[in-house]
């Protein structure tokens, strides 16, 4: 499949402030591979849509290592349950051994605690559609005043489409695809843009060099949030 979003162009501001770097409330998320991230403002440690099952449905792999170096009283939190987001067995060892929780569609409330047990941290959820998906589930972090959107698998983009000033949305190319064809603008939604979930057969390019977007294909990359 060739993608290209320079025809996306029109969807996103241009405006773009460039930021240094600080050590306070500091948010990383590290790219693991698909929907998977991995985020720590140093004290708490939150891993999105991983562990999953490597290789599922020929998207991403991931070494094992990335498992061996999960963090101590890890938080888990999925969008769904495909096995290219998820994985039952691992994470319930993973939890088991590291004194984790794990949250998915199918215990939302036990997720929506976390409002309450985790310093500057809020989480939204927004019921949102993926094909052969039950439950699916976009989210919606608040965390220090930053505000980050996960959208996982959705196709749809009405949702990300109400909601303003996000600094970071994470978000599938056919997402911006499904705005393009509906004529939403995405422009005031996000700061910036993360592109994810990127098959092994896909050509997505950003050829406007749009600031706002990044194309997240290698896998470890690390995103910072001062």
């Amino acid at each position: 499949m060739k993608i290209f979003l320079k025809f996306i162009g029109f969807l996103l501001l241009m405006c773009f402030s460039s930021v240094s770097f600080s050590q306070t409330n500091e948010i990383k998320i590290r790219f693991i591979g698909n929907c998977g991230l991995y985020m720590t403002d140093g004290n708490f440690n939150i891993y999105i849509d991983f562990p999953y099952k490597s290789g599922a449905h020929n998207y991403m792999e991931y070494d094992l290592s990335e498992l061996d170096s999960v963090k101590i009283n890890p938080i888990f939190i999925y969008t769904h349950k495909h096995s290219d987001h998820f994985s039952g067995k691992l994470v319930r060892n993973l939890a088991k051994k590291l004194g984790g929780r794990f949250y998915s569609p199918w215990n939302i409330k036990e997720l929506l605690k976390l409002n309450n047990k985790l310093k500057d941290f809020t989480i939204e959820v927004f019921k949102t559609k993926h094909r052969f998906s039950i439950n699916h589930y976009s989210y919606l972090i608040t965390w220090h005043n930053k505000r980050i959107f996960i959208s996982g698998d959705t196709e749809h983009a009405e949702t990300i489409a109400v909601l303003k000033d996000i600094d970071w949305a994470f978000i599938p190319v056919w997402l911006l695809m499904d705005a393009y064809e509906k004529g939403i603008k995405l422009g005031n939604a996000s700061k910036m843009f993360a592109i994810y979930h990127i098959g092994p057969g896909d050509r997505i390019t950003n050829d406007n060099n749009d600031p706002k977007i990044k194309l997240l294909n290698k896998q470890g990359e690390i995103i910072t949030i001062p």
